[in-house]
């Protein structure tokens, strides 16, 4: 069985100092044995970013972005260049996040060139997808998600050493408390895969993971995981403590 995949996804809720004290917890709690069941990633903001790439260096963990720009560089002010982003390590890159395209307005057309420069750059684009409440109440649920993986991955192509990573995160979950069930988590991560049959003909369909994100917790974590459809998790709150995101982890072990 391959190894899940759990990232923890600290947005804007730590300090820099905060970060810095998580991170150093991280590098205690996290044993060899364990990174080489699971594959962590952490994504802190970015002005704690380069600090926490120093301490989590050569401990497993794989660092991860929150967003970047869709050009190296340029004349683009407050942007993130994703060539900066591999000079401290990233690997991961969390793109199209629901608050992103709530406070941003971001929309998959520019998501899709995102997409397309960071695998250039060598970094795993995670793409997250989910509905609102109000298209789930519409029974638009399915097709919605179809539409922003289709549009998001057009015309990208996803070479033999690459990889790329779908997160299915419900709106309505992130945040709240309440996750979906599993058994919807499994049914929209076939949804996913249906897309991603259409939209990249097949041939790199190997190369893509499916993540569970909205309202993950160590209590909830097995049930999602259990499903040889859903690969891993994209975790918000239950990653800004370094205890409880290990034991999240450790349960994602099956």
């Amino acid at each position: 069985m391959e190894k899940k995949i759990v990232i923890g996804n600290w947005k804007m809720k730590l300090t820099v100092e905060e970060s810095v004290k998580q991170a150093k917890q991280l590098k205690k709690l996290v044993t060899g044995k364990l990174a080489k069941s699971v594959d962590i990633g952490i994504a802190p903001d970015f002005l704690s970013l380069p600090l926490v790439s120093q301490i989590l260096k050569n401990t497993g963990v794989k660092l991860g972005a929150q967003d970047a720009w869709s050009e190296d560089f340029g004349s683009f002010t407050s942007q993130i260049s994703p060539v900066n982003l591999k000079y401290f390590s990233c690997h991961y890159l969390i793109l199209a996040h629901s608050e992103r395209r709530q406070f941003a307005h971001e929309d998959y057309v520019e998501v899709n060139k995102k997409i397309i420069t960071a695998l250039k750059n060598d970094l795993t684009p995670v793409l997250c997808v989910g509905e609102t409440f109000d298209e789930r109440k519409e029974g638009r649920k399915d097709l919605v998600i179809m539409q922003q993986v289709q549009t998001a991955l057009k015309g990208v192509d996803i070479k033999p050493e690459q990889n790329l990573i779908i997160a299915y995160e419900p709106v309505w979950a992130i945040g709240s408390g309440q996750a979906t069930q599993p058994e919807e988590a499994r049914h929209t991560a076939l949804i996913i895969k249906q897309s991603l049959i259409d939209v990249l003909e097949g041939a790199d369909l190997p190369l893509v993971k499916i993540l569970y994100g909205g309202s993950v917790t160590p209590e909830n974590i097995e049930s999602f995981v259990k499903t040889k459809e859903i690969d891993g998790a994209l975790v918000g709150g239950a990653s800004l403590e370094a205890g409880t995101f290990i034991e999240l982890i450790k349960k994602s072990v099956l």
